[in-house]
């Protein structure tokens, strides 16, 4: 009798090197034999631009890994093929999902790697939950009932429109893969949400919010359509949310990657669109990396050419139709404010906020992301990161520094090609958040992270940099004209958080300011009245200020009034404002 026996043979573990990037996936492996099974890995080649030809149908079971790092060189390679989480690296270890090859393959170069077996099992019962009952569903996510389906989001999006007709307009900016292309499912459009008051047609600054491009990250579409949906509630109600729809306008695109977020409503961890026409031969991992198809530097490292792998970049710079969609919407609402060059920067009066919602990570990512050089604005792009840090607590940092170097992102176009301030929020702690962590904790640490980028839309380069005005009030809400009204706030030069990442400068409060119905850059310079220190001198950076407003004259009905700070090296920050009714 012959005694049946397994045997792991590694036929050869090599570290390939091709165009600066580390090579090391290896092939499907087969059970033959009747009496000796073997199973053989190896290793090969990918060229530019083709995908493997071993890849095949079978789906791969991935499990989420710690891989430790012996420098960030390393990481940045590993970025290029592995599907690594976009969470921080400073405990000596990258996050993501590998299969056995993959495992097998690094360890056999020399890398540590472990399953992180708590983390695994959390993911995987998250995906149970959804596929258990998907069958059922029709319009829902079984067991995350916070976050809307596609068909949900574009309902909502029809909602809005009826509802507020004077402050919402719903347009279709493109098509996703499948729509695009035929003979196959039916896709879906790309809408994109207009939000302002359009009786007042004046140019207007612009904030774009983008999510759900990474279809498997829940927690990102309901953000942004809970943003939208809190300044429209509050318009007419809340002197910010009035006044900021009344002169910025507000763009959305909820559902950016529509094709895929379906697959990952079912419970597939899901990251890219669904394109399988490129040459990957296993149906699991058909698509394109979105936020690796950006025109700007496409393929410049941190992107995989193998059409299976997650962060594979496309056949050719903007290929897919979802990133048409996204940059042509862009370039139509943004004009170009940057030169050519890579050091070319912005200038300061740019005007201009673009963040694109992400998960997961507890990251405020800025430009570059395909160069661990600084981009021309890095210092005005920091210190507006710093002030969402405040808000979220993430921590804020470019791309290669906290995280690994990436290519053809969204947020690097944004800039790049326009010039806007740009930004990736990482939102929450998981793919398939939980909703009560949603609830409790990724709403109020990022709505008002949201409203002050808003704020910030017209000035992103120079405003952050301003104090901010605390605790406004007033000493009567309605009063009769010609009674004078006290008017009291606090200006503060300190509320900035990198959370590890550094520390911005701050100054003392020069002066505070406030203007009657118009925001500063609208009023006649006449027109603006100084606030006075309460305690009699401007020598702090966190000062309470107070003045006492004449309403002779005034008419009837309710009026707005702004209030601005002012620091030591002549920085404005942004307005907020508070209503008084005339009767």
């Amino acid at each position: 009798m012959v005694k049946r026996w397994s045997l792991l043979i590694v036929l050869s573990a090599v570290l390939l090197l091709w165009d600066g990037r580390l090579l090391y996936a290896q092939s499907g492996d087969d059970d033959s034999g009747a009496t000796l099974d073997v199973k053989i890995y190896i290793p090969f080649v990918f060229a530019p631009g083709q995908p493997s030809t071993v890849e095949t149908e079978e789906a791969l079971t991935k499990t989420v890994v710690r891989i430790y790092l012996n420098d960030q060189r390393q990481l940045h390679e590993l970025a290029h093929e592995l599907d690594l989480f976009e969470e921080a690296t400073t405990n000596g270890y990258a996050v993501g999902l590998a299969s056995e090859e993959e495992i097998a393959g690094l360890r056999a170069q020399g890398v540590r790697i472990e399953v992180d077996r708590a983390r695994d099992g959390e993911l995987r019962s998250a995906q149970a939950e959804v596929m258990s009952r998907s069958s059922q569903a029709t319009n829902t996510i079984p067991g995350y009932a916070c976050y809307r389906t596609v068909e949900e989001t574009y309902n909502s999006l029809t909602t809005l429109t009826a509802t507020y007709p004077t402050l919402v307009t719903k347009l279709n900016i493109g098509n996703s893969w499948e729509k695009f292309t035929p003979g196959g499912n039916a896709g879906y459009d790309i809408f994109a949400l207009k939000v302002t008051n359009s009786a007042k047609p004046d140019p207007k600054p612009k904030f774009l919010l983008m999510s759900a491009i990474h279809a498997r990250e829940y927690a990102t579409a309901e953000l942004a359509m809970r943003f939208v949906e809190d300044l429209l509630t509050k318009y007419g109600v809340d002197p910010d949310a009035t006044w900021l729809l009344d002169n910025f306008e507000l763009h959305l695109i909820p559902q950016a990657n529509p094709d895929g977020r379906k697959k990952a409503e079912a419970g597939q961890l899901w990251r890219k669109n669904t394109d399988s026409n490129d040459g990957c031969r296993r149906s699991s991992s058909w698509g394109t990396d979105l936020n690796r198809n950006s025109s700007f530097k496409w393929n410049t490292g941190g992107s995989s050419s193998n059409a299976c792998n997650e962060t594979y970049r496309g056949p050719s710079a903007a290929s897919e139709p979802e990133t048409q969609a996204i940059q042509n919407y862009a370039a139509s609402i943004f004009p170009d404010q940057r030169g050519p060059a890579n050091t070319d920067p912005a200038p300061a009066t740019a005007e201009g906020v673009f963040i694109t919602l992400h998960s997961y990570g507890q990251l405020v990512l800025y430009p570059w992301g395909w160069t661990t050089s600084p981009a021309p604005n890095s210092t005005q792009l920091q210190t507006l990161g710093r002030k969402f840090g405040f808000f979220n607590g993430h921590q804020v940092c470019n791309g290669p520094a906290c995280l690994y170097g990436t290519s053809g992102t969204t947020d690097d176009w944004t800039y790049g090609d326009r010039g806007i301030a740009s930004y990736t929020f990482e939102v929450g702690t998981a793919f398939f958040q939980s909703c009560s962590v949603f609830t409790s904790d990724i709403l109020p640490k990022n709505m008002p992270a949201l409203t002050y980028a808003f704020k910030a839309t017209r000035r992103p380069y120079q405003s952050p940099a301003g104090p901010d005005v605390l605790n406004l009030a007033v000493s009567a809400a309605t009063v009769s004209a010609g009674t004078p009204v006290n008017l009291n706030a606090t200006l503060n030069d300190t509320r900035y958080n990198s959370n590890g990442w550094g520390n911005e400068p701050t100054q003392a409060i020069q002066s505070g300011r406030y203007s009657i119905d118009l925001p500063s850059w609208k009023s006649l310079p006449s027109d603006l009245r100084l606030l006075t220190a309460a305690d009699g001198a401007f020598n702090s950076s966190i000062e309470s200020v107070t003045a006492t407003m004449d309403t002779a004259g005034w008419s009837t009905g309710r009026h707005t009034v702004f209030v601005e700070g002012v620091d030591a090296n002549g920085n404005v920050g942004v307005p907020t404002a508070i209503f008084i009714t005339i009767n």
